[in-house]
């Protein structure tokens, strides 16, 4: 067909489902892209063509044979290569799990398969999913980081290899890449996706969140992957109503934003700076600049005394057992986190619901909160992924976030991030979509 990759997951899955195009057709169009890109973009930590291939054979059998058709028969996901999948290695990015293999599924790989999708490879990932670089290369211009960790995640979607892919987030290392390889990414609440057969950094940061080519793809597959999960002390316990139902009502009224510039603003580069308050203004007197009170002007060191604690707990062990294996960036992060205190991480944990009840009283005076996505557009080399102070103190509140590739900086995508209620997707969902429609 040639062009089929490029299809939004939603356009995928109607098609295949009414039999316009088969589960086949849109494989060799998404093999024939990996073919020529791959080279240069380097998303992909493991993919098996012959595999794929036959697992989109079988999808094409099932719809002619009749069989159930779920809401993503066909259509071909990445998986972020620290999810465990049954039939493919999960390497965690990291010298000290080459050649891992599991025997299971994580339960929202799980969760894709009963769906129909196809768990189409493994996408790569920084080293831990923490902060050092990996190989991925920035689709819209290779000298340019893609972000991590999701890096290949990211750039998959952006660069038409794949229509969907898992990436996860304890910093920003979801709308970091959607912003910087311009494509449409969600956050969700902590604990709406199932962390069952995820890798463990950060209980109470680690997010497991979505990229898409539109705001539909994006409600279409946290459907499919919204559900409780017993073995996750912090699985979502409310209310689970379809999220793609709410996303696609008209709103009750027009949405109405408030503007944060947040205490990560001076990190910003100028013309990052520009882009969102244009953005802004644009939406005249449906946005309104806002602050939220104390300790929010604490909330991004907040998140580093999280993040870095809970990492020290879950990856400290290689640091005693296996440094050797460890870059030097993920030992110095863990040899500085052994100086934080035990009473600034309770602290913070304390603050953490005192700022969430002040942003729930603010939205609810507002749709959502519009801000930045990421300092600036994806900076030029690999010595970093980039900054994650745009996103982390989201990420410690555990409210669901979504990045639209709706800005443009020296000629680079950037996103505009929209942020919401925890539990409440459809909603922010369904503002992102207006808001995409407007300013598209």
């Amino acid at each position: 067909m040639g062009n089929l990759n490029e299809l939004t997951a939603s356009e995928a899955a109607r098609q295949i489902a009414t039999g316009e195009i088969t589960a086949v057709q849109l494989m060799q169009d998404c093999l024939d892209r990996i073919a020529l890109r791959e080279p240069d973009v380097q998303a992909w930590a493991y993919i098996d063509p012959a595999y794929a291939m036959a697992q989109a054979r079988t999808a094409d059998e099932q719809l002619q044979e009749g069989k159930g058709v779920g809401p993503l028969h066909g259509v071909p996901v990445g998986i972020k290569d620290i999810i465990d999948t049954a039939d493919m290695p999960t390497e965690n990015g990291s010298a000290l799990f080459q050649g891992r293999r599991t025997n299971h599924d994580a339960t929202c790989v799980a969760a894709l398969r009963a769906a129909g999708a196809i768990i189409m490879g493994k996408t790569v990932t920084t080293e831990l999913a923490n902060l050092n670089p990996s190989k991925t290369r920035n689709p819209h211009n290779l000298d340019h980081t893609p972000g991590g960790s999701s890096a290949g995640s990211g750039a998959g979607v952006a660069d038409h290899h794949i229509p969907l892919a898992l990436g996860t987030q304890t910093g920003g290392s979801v709308i970091r890449p959607a912003s910087f390889n311009g494509v449409y990414g969600l956050k969700p609440t902590l604990g709406l996706i199932p962390r069952s057969g995820v890798l463990m950094q950060s209980h109470t940061l680690d997010t497991v969140g979505v990229y898409g080519r539109c705001v539909e793809d994006l409600g279409l597959i946290a459907d499919t992957l919204s559900i409780y999960d017993p073995a996750d002390a912090h699985s979502y316990r409310g209310s689970r109503g379809r999220i793609s139902d709410v996303m696609a009502q008209d709103p009750p009224r027009t949405p109405r934003f408030a503007f944060l510039k947040t205490p990560a603003w001076d990190h910003a580069e100028a013309g990052a700076q520009k882009a969102i308050e244009d953005a802004a203004q644009s939406l005249g007197g449906l946005c309104d600049a806002q602050d939220l009170p104390a300790p929010w002007d604490q909330v991004v060191d907040f998140h580093s005394i999280v993040i870095g604690a809970e990492d020290l707990a879950y990856y400290g062990k290689y640091l005693e057992e296996q440094p050797e294996l460890l870059s030097d960036n993920i030992k110095q992060r863990l040899n500085a986190a052994k100086e934080i205190r035990a009473d600034a991480y309770i602290n913070t944990l304390i603050a953490r619901e005192t700022i969430n009840a002040s942003l729930e009283q603010l939205l609810g005076e507002y749709d959502a909160v519009l801000c930045l996505a990421s300092p600036g557009p994806a900076p030029k080399g690999f010595e970093t992924t980039g900054n994650a102070v745009f996103n982390g103190l989201w990420t410690y509140l555990g409210v669901p976030c979504v990045s639209l590739p709706r800005l443009t900086v020296d000629g680079l995508p950037m996103g505009l991030q929209l942020v919401g209620m925890r539990g409440d997707e459809g909603r922010l969902l369904r503002t992102a979509r207006w808001l995409d429609a407007k300013m598209s």
